[in-house]
């Protein structure tokens, strides 16, 4: 099963430092998600971790970016969305309903189902799905190991997400509310934190 990180929607000043811990630490994909922010934040960002862990970046907005940087490749927001004129690499896009899946998948490397229980870090995404639903929904073949859970997993929940039948899950809030960005420096409980996640997909 895939762990994805996915990171905090706004940028704060020990970032780059946690980043390069928790790729050193082993974390395969991170998705830059930084809704609403001028790309130089980004750019920033980027020229402060070593470019070694490029390759595992995919970018939510800012396309340029990945080829600039030479990242993993791009996320497109909705399902429909079509990818930037001539680009020819790696991406992934986010689905909100279940019959969205199927031609999804066909068009993306990997698909994020969103709102599968209410959001640690937005409280405007409350949860979409039963569990049976998206028992049935693995049972017919749309859930699948090319879909990712998104949307409140956190340690508690991933065993269930695998058995449901999820390649991989998103975690952004289970893991980012364990630092506090306006006054904390020590982070050792987060890299404690994502070792746990780490072993709960293994």
């Amino acid at each position: 099963m895939k762990l994805i990180i996915m990171t905090k929607s706004t940028f704060f000043v020990e970032e780059d430092k946690i980043l390069t811990t928790l790729f050193e630490e082993g974390m395969e994909g991170l998705h830059l998600f930084k809704p609403a922010s001028e790309p130089v934040y980004s750019e920033r960002l980027l020229s402060l971790l070593p470019e070694d862990y490029y390759r595992r970046i995919t970018v939510h907005h800012h396309f340029y970016l990945c080829q600039e940087y030479g990242l993993r490749g791009i996320h497109l927001e909705e399902p429909e969305m079509e990818l930037p004129y001539g680009y020819r690499g790696h991406f992934s896009r986010t689905c909100t309903a279940i019959d969205q899946l199927r031609q999804a998948k066909k068009k993306s490397d990997y698909v994020f189902l969103k709102a599968i229980f209410d959001s640690h870090s937005n409280p405007a995404d409350r949860q979409s799905f039963t569990i049976d639903e998206l028992k049935a929904a693995s049972r017919q073949g749309l859930i699948d190991r090319h879909v990712y859970a998104l949307g409140g997993v956190c340690l508690d929940n991933i065993r269930l997400m695998a058995d449901i039948g999820f390649g991989g899950v998103v975690v952004c809030g289970d893991l980012w509310n364990r630092f506090n960005i306006h006054q904390g420096q020590d982070f050792k409980d987060l890299i404690s934190h994502f070792r746990k996640l780490q072993k709960a997909v293994s």
